[in-house]
């Protein structure tokens, strides 16, 4: 098994992992992630039990049991970049063994949900509907620099996309990370809106708001809003023939996605939308109504 050197895998003085400050016995196998710190209390509010609480950075974490089950809710902070950190040191917690830096025999599987908002992109998807990425196309190229990106990326689903977008590789190339089927099938049941979302490197530019500086692809988001993709063959999640479109933008589902089917875990985002991109509608106030997908969350994990 592979030993992991002091500088590559971090180890603070009280033994637990570098950013996120937990340690391995503090994980739950079932884990909700969350952009904001302040929203970890909200979900743990709903908690039976409490037994861990720990606040490093933008990362807060609460361990504890709800209705029978031991959960863990965590915050990533925003971006792709934030969830490499995530997903690598929650993959290091469960997978290996920090007394001697070496990669456990038995792997471990984590059960990860994240909880999000995001713009819609579609007439269906108007503010307060809650959509589940079944599919999620990296514009932050982070899954590009880790062997084995192929065997997890829908490689037809991106081929179609950088067609129809004529896409500029000076922005780097996307990918399509897949949403684990199963756990979609749990998560969204019949009342969660189920396509494909963006995860982009930025909220402004790349989601295709131009303020002061122009953007590189003013058309971007009508080409966006018409791409259309035919799942060519049948998953739990999506039959043959199922015509899936662009549903949302948000900043965090295609790094989790992928780097969890890489790691061997299941994973999947489903978020609110809170503003549509499409009739250019915006809602503020929203962090209570988030509080209905919390729930449904919790009561499907």
């Amino acid at each position: 098994m592979k030993h992991f050197a002091e500088s590559e895998l971090i180890i603070n003085a009280d033994g637990s992992i570098f950013h996120l400050h937990l340690k391995p016995e503090q994980l739950a196998d079932r884990v909700i992630l969350v952009g904001d710190p302040g929203r970890v209390s909200t979900v743990a509010s709903y908690f039976d039990t409490v037994e861990y609480e720990l606040q490093s950075r933008e990362f807060h974490t609460i361990t504890g049991l709800y209705r029978g089950k031991r959960i863990t809710v965590l915050s990533t902070g925003i971006g792709c970049d934030n969830i490499d950190i995530v997903m690598t040191e929650l993959d290091a917690l469960a997978n290996i063994d920090f007394s001697t830096r070496m990669e456990k025999e038995q792997h471990r599987q984590l059960t990860i949900v994240r909880i999000g908002t995001c713009g819609g992109m579609q007439p269906d998807t108007p503010i307060g509907t809650f959509v589940a990425s079944v599919k999620s196309i990296g514009f932050d190229g982070l899954l590009n620099y880790y062997a084995g990106r192929n065997n997890v990326c829908d490689l037809a689903l991106e081929e179609a996309f950088t067609k129809h977008m004529k896409w500029s590789l000076i922005k780097g190339a996307p990918y399509v990370a897949t949403a684990s089927p199963d756990l979609i099938e749990q998560i969204a049941a019949d009342d969660m809106v189920r396509g494909i979302t963006i995860a982009c490197g930025g909220f402004y530019g790349p989601q295709g708001r131009q303020i002061r500086i122009p953007i590189q692809d003013p058309d971007q988001n009508a080409k966006v809003e018409t791409f259309r993709y035919t799942v060519p063959s049948s998953t739990p999640a999506t039959p043959q023939g199922t015509e899936l479109k662009v549903c949302n933008f948000e900043m965090e589902s295609s790094a989790l996605a992928g780097l969890s089917a890489l790691l061997g875990h299941r994973a999947m985002t489903c978020c609110m939308v809170i503003a549509n991109r499409y009739a250019q509608e915006m809602d503020t106030e929203y962090n209570n109504k988030i509080e209905d997908l919390i729930q449904l969350v919790l009561d499907r994990i």
